[in-house]
């Protein structure tokens, strides 16, 4: 058996399978759910949040926020792909759409530790993968080997309800939560208090108040200020 013909005998399973095709549907409704507020914040020219410009992800957007036309461009693209994900025909192309926009998002809230998006946008790039996964047979022909068309038989359904793969995803969750959480020294927090009450309950009080100052105050880099937190630790 060569490597299309495991993937199609393994794709054919789990599409025949009611339960997974339930989790589909849920993650093309909670993407979806996740770009249409945002999507219709940037249409209006609003800002995106109320972060300060001293903040790196504040700066970030508040630069976007003045790229004239390119600000709302985004927000009818995050909204195209979230009302392509509703629409079964669409779906696909959706999925697709959505991929490239949420790993940008995912990256960039991961580079500077925001707190808004931290932990929901490695979430939403995993239910984006399953989506993808889940087209596999439509977006297969896109691979460097040889395909074989591979039709699954809608009327053989399998009612029998994965637990392994639900355990699985749960597990993936919480590992996915617990390790960005524990993944910083510091966070930046969204505002200069929250980031000082975090130093409340630190072991070195004031290298964590610096770092909120570097932030906050200073408007620095977020890697700056925590190589600054890392060394004034370790000394």
């Amino acid at each position: 058996m060569n490597l299309a013909t495991l993937f199609d005998s393994i794709h054919s399973n789990v599409k025949s399978n009611k339960w997974f095709r339930y989790f589909a549907v849920f993650n093309r409704i909670a993407l979806a759910a996740g770009f249409i507020p945002s999507g219709l914040t940037k249409i209006f020219g609003e800002r995106f949040t109320s972060l300060s410009v001293n903040h790196p992800m504040g700066n970030y957007l508040e630069a976007l926020h003045h790229t004239g036309y390119y600000y709302p461009f985004i927000g009818y693209v995050q909204v195209t792909a979230a009302i392509l994900l509703l629409i079964p025909r669409t779906a696909t192309l959706g999925a697709v759409l959505y991929f490239p926009i949420i790993l940008n998002i995912c990256i960039l809230s991961l580079a500077v530790g925001f707190d808004g998006s931290l932990v929901t946008s490695p979430l939403m790039v995993l239910a984006n993968l399953y989506l993808l996964c889940w087209d596999y047979d439509k977006l297969k022909f896109i691979f460097p080997f040889k395909q074989v068309k591979a039709e699954v038989d809608q009327s053989k359904i399998n009612n029998k309800f994965p637990l392994k793969f639900f355990l699985g995803v749960f597990i993936t969750v919480v590992l996915t939560v617990l390790i960005i959480t524990n993944s910083y020294n510091k966070k930046t927090r969204n505002t200069l208090q929250d980031c000082y009450s975090d130093c409340k309950n630190s072991d070195d009080n004031q290298p964590c108040y610096d770092f909120c100052d570097c932030i906050h105050k200073q408007g620095q880099s977020f890697n700056k200020c925590s190589e600054e937190l890392r060394k004034a630790k370790e000394n």
